[in-house]
């Protein structure tokens, strides 16, 4: 069983036995993004042998999250589509990021291992446009000399739920292909040309697997921890990349989160000679103004305690953890705007 496989099967043990009522009072709820659900669950995991607060998360995709924290459903969303700051204040929400990664391509070929296989953002829009339909079509054949590409039909997988996943990916296609931009866009849920759909990052990397000539989009972790065959990717400055902790960092690294209203931020198709190019942060959402202030503040010290002690396990899941700057700003961020029914600040 993977690592990752290991995690999940965990957590899953740990969420039925919350839904069998053994939870006790101070457990937080949230839900949304699948992106970072095997980070937030070591998190959790770690939390509760300290503080024994226990957090249960619905990994339902970005789209989910957005709507139960809109409904009030839980004490946090998470979503890895930003909301833009008109969004957020017609809600009553703020946001704030917890780690990086990126989308990856991911294909199931014989003989075509991980890192062999070359794309530039143009090919994968037309794959996924559905206008290259075989593995050995000439635009994929001339920038990956030498390798074996099979007489095949390429089968396109995407994710049949609203996902942030989707939305970093979509939000990237429409910056490199024109005809993507005017005929599909970018969202959590896009109308697919091609393609058959896999719910969260789980069931897209499952399809893949089991379906040879298939080709999909995972967040990195996924696609590593499953051992899937992943492709490198050309960027801003001509480079093809793969997609590695390096390559994120490297897209982020000119990121100025202080000058980003609502802290709305995108990373794709960023400049920089090892910039991976499909690089995305995953956020929390929060009601600026809170009904239940207990719970609210033990969000935040659930992801104050991350920010201080959860590197190192993002880092062993191939996460990007925020940089210090960053989370000097997240803190400032709660103190000016999550506040119970009086006004009074919840972070002190």
């Amino acid at each position: 069983m993977s690592k990752l496989s290991q995690i999940l099967s965990g957590i899953g043990l740990s969420a039925a036995l919350l839904t069998a009522g053994v939870a006790y009072a101070g457990d937080i709820t949230g839900a949304g993004a699948t992106f970072p659900y095997p980070i937030y669950a070591k998190w959790a995991e770690a939390y509760k042998a300290q503080a024994n607060i226990g957090m249960n998360y619905q990994s339902i995709g970005s789209g989910g999250g957005i709507k139960q924290i809109e409904a009030k459903t839980v004490d946090f969303g998470a979503s890895d589509m930003p909301l833009k700051p008109e969004d957020l204040e017609k809600n009553g929400l703020m946001q704030f990021p917890t780690v990086m990664g990126g989308d990856v391509p991911v294909y199931n070929l014989n003989d075509v291992g991980a890192g062999e296989l070359k794309f530039t953002g143009p090919l994968l829009a037309d794959i996924f446009l559905g206008k290259v339909t075989k593995w050995n079509d000439p635009a994929i054949a001339a920038i990956n000399p030498g390798v074996k590409l099979p007489d095949q039909d390429i089968t396109v997988v995407h994710r049949s739920d609203g996902s942030g996943t989707t939305f970093i990916w979509t939000n990237y296609l429409s910056k490199v292909s024109s005809e993507w931009s005017k005929k599909v866009g970018e969202g959590t849920a896009v109308n697919w040309p091609v393609g058959t759909g896999g719910k969260g990052n789980e069931g897209v990397a499952s399809y893949v697997m089991r379906l040879k000539g298939s080709i999909g989009y995972v967040e990195y972790a996924y696609a590593l921890q499953n051992k899937m065959a992943y492709g490198q990717l050309k960027n801003k400055d001509g480079r093809f990349v793969k997609p590695e902790d390096t390559s994120f960092k490297a897209a982020a690294a000119n990121a100025d989160w202080s000058k980003a209203p609502g802290m709305y931020l995108l990373l794709t198709e960023q400049a920089g000679k090892d910039s991976w190019p499909i690089t995305g942060a995953t956020f929390i959402l929060m009601h600026t103004t809170q009904d239940k202030p207990d719970s609210a503040k033990e969000v935040l010290k659930f992801f104050d305690w991350a920010y201080e002690n959860g590197d190192k396990l993002a880092a062993d899941l191939d996460y990007v953890p925020m940089p210090d700057s960053v989370v000097k700003l997240i803190h400032a961020a709660w103190k000016a705007q999550i506040k119970d029914a009086s006004g009074a600040a919840l972070w002190k």
